[in-house]
């Protein structure tokens, strides 16, 4: 957001994966290359692909290397398949805000599903500046991500507190917030949880007061009321004697029985055969 810019955590993700020798392919739409590769040092920088759609990313000259419209799965799938490497490689936008600047927000899902599904590339981490869409498009976006960090600045200069939400293939969602800081190596450094950081709190459960308390009526039953509750018969609620005297029905009981005659014309067959269709 505007408050604070995950770009810098951007870069720690692609850091962490040239360190595990993976291929990282960058579609940069809001930086230079020189700019997303500065703090980027090493030997693993070779891994990583930069896409400078940058320069040109609507296709005004005769040659863009790499435009918003040719962000569909065809042109992705290509452009990752160039390099020669054995894995998957993982595919970084930055950012999704820019693209969805050109294009619709279902045109957008629509790629992003099939990238995850088609097996081109291993993972999507994706830059979104929420505070730029509506809260329909941002919640559409989330909702296909099996993990959402939100930054908001810290109460430090330095630090940044970090909203995580998981969800499992099995649906369950999980939750957790972060206090951290990156060094100059672009490290993320895992400070504490923000509840540390507050007076501790006691339990409100216990200091909560009686809500019944000052009621012009009482909700409570005591002993003898509660007995009665529970002595007292249902109208509804079938007892055992019931239930007897309904299935086994005694002498002098209500029967009602009935022998067709030979006037009554009634086919077993079709019993709606006496209806004037």
């Amino acid at each position: 957001s505007a408050g604070y810019c995950g770009r810098h955590l951007l870069k720690s993700f692609i850091n962490a994966a040239l360190n595990r020798e993976e291929a990282v392919h960058v579609l940069g739409f809001e930086v230079s290359e020189e700019e997303l590769k500065d703090g980027l040092k090493g030997s693993t920088i070779q891994r990583l692909h930069f896409h400078n759609a940058y320069t040109d990313p609507l296709g005004w000259t005769d040659h863009p290397v790499f435009t918003v419209h040719q962000f569909c799965l065809e042109e992705l799938t290509h452009l990752v398949k160039r390099t020669s490497h054995p894995k998957p490689p993982i595919l970084v936008i930055d950012s999704l805000s820019w693209i969805l600047r050109h294009l619709s927000p279902p045109a957008v899902c629509k790629t992003l599903q099939q990238l995850r599904k088609g097996g081109a590339v291993r993972a999507i981490i994706g830059l979104l500046h929420a505070d730029m869409h509506q809260r329909g498009t941002v919640g559409s976006l989330c909702h296909l991500a099996s993990s959402v960090i939100s930054v908001a600045p810290g109460m430090k200069a330095d630090e940044a507190v970090a909203k995580i939400t998981k969800r499992s293939k099995s649906g369950k969602v999980m939750q957790d917030e972060e206090i951290f800081c990156l060094k100059e190596d672009l490290t993320v450094i895992v400070q504490s949880k923000p509840s540390q950081h507050g007076p501790k709190q006691t339990d409100l459960e216990e200091q909560e007061s009686d809500p019944t308390a000052n009621l012009t009526f009482n909700l409570r039953l005591s002993d003898i009321e509660r007995e009665a509750k529970e002595k007292l018969a249902l109208p509804f609620v079938f007892s055992k004697e019931k239930k007897t005297a309904l299935l086994h029905s005694g002498p002098g009981s209500g029967r009602i029985l009935y022998e067709p005659d030979a006037n009554d014309d009634y086919d077993q067959e079709d019993p709606d055969d006496d209806l004037d269709v």
